[in-house]
């Protein structure tokens, strides 16, 4: 296996999916992406964006490809069966569906707590706090997709996981105070997992190697190393080895940057009373 390349799987997402038909009928048909667009007066880009699932093939538009592409029926019928909400953007759904079958994850947080360390009450005042805001079934469907992830902590033979968080985020005061001290006791409790570190990172310290936001870190079962980034307005997959050693070497210095988790534990139990 080529280690510079991260194998694609294909139909991460019914949006994709559809598109993948679009595309297929598309070129049954004998049309360019082009002179569809033209037949349908449409930009060309649209009909990019459309095959490539990052555009929502609309109802209207697809009464028009079905009679242009002859495609019986099949794209109107995909429209329908469309989601009304996706779980996850399009980069964070192929990430996760690494991190399920990961055998080594590391993860650095600097605004919230990370996703598989979050109670569903926590990941709900998280979610409520996004602007523009979400309705009620979106943020619904995000916390079911958010607690499902966290069966991964369960498994049977469980990745090797670590966690350091930069500890301003213990003191967020999203949500209520009963939801952030039931999320320390959680992560009171993570912290004793074995195969699991949870470390902070001081809010006084003198060194902070994490300035430039969160990232995770993942090894696949046949060993390959890759890295996701998320920022205020997308996502980003890492499969080039350069990339992902600059963001594994970040990690190991905000590791020896950080409390130990022995120390970690005792500030947890200083918040929460305990000591």
């Amino acid at each position: 296996m080529n280690p510079k390349k991260l194998p694609r799987k294909k139909n991460l997402s019914a949006q994709r999916m559809l598109g993948s038909q679009v595309q297929a009928a598309r070129k049954a048909a004998g049309y360019t992406q082009r002179s569809l667009a033209e037949a349908a007066l449409i930009e060309e880009e649209t009909v990019a964006s459309i095959e490539q699932g990052r555009r929502r093939l609309m109802p209207d538009l697809a009464v028009t490809f079905e009679e242009l592409l002859d495609a019986k029926g099949t794209l109107v019928a995909g429209v329908a069966a469309l989601p009304e909400i996706d779980q996850f953007p399009l980069y964070a759904e192929e990430y996760i569906e690494h991190e399920a079958k990961a055998v080594a994850l590391s993860w650095y947080d600097n605004a919230v707590l990370p996703g598989l360390l979050q109670t569903r009450e926590y990941a709900r005042a998280v979610l409520a706090e996004r602007v523009p805001a979400y309705d009620e079934d979106e943020i619904e469907a995000k916390i079911e997709g958010r607690i499902k992830r966290q069966e991964i902590l369960q498994r049977k033979n469980p990745p090797t996981m670590s966690f350091v968080v930069w500890e301003p985020v213990l003191y967020l005061g999203i949500g209520s105070e009963q939801v952030r001290r039931e999320q320390l006791r959680y992560l009171r409790e993570y912290a004793e997992l074995p195969g699991l570190s949870l470390q902070f990172l001081p809010m006084r310290t003198s060194a902070h190697a994490g300035l430039n936001g969160p990232f995770i870190l993942l090894e696949t079962p046949d060993h390959q190393h890759l890295a996701y980034t998320e920022s205020q307005r997308g996502s980003q997959w890492v499969s080039d080895p350069e990339e992902v050693s600059i963001l594994a070497r970040k990690y190991a210095m905000l590791r020896s940057q950080a409390l130990t988790p022995q120390e970690s534990r005792s500030l947890l139990d200083r918040l929460l009373g305990d000591q």
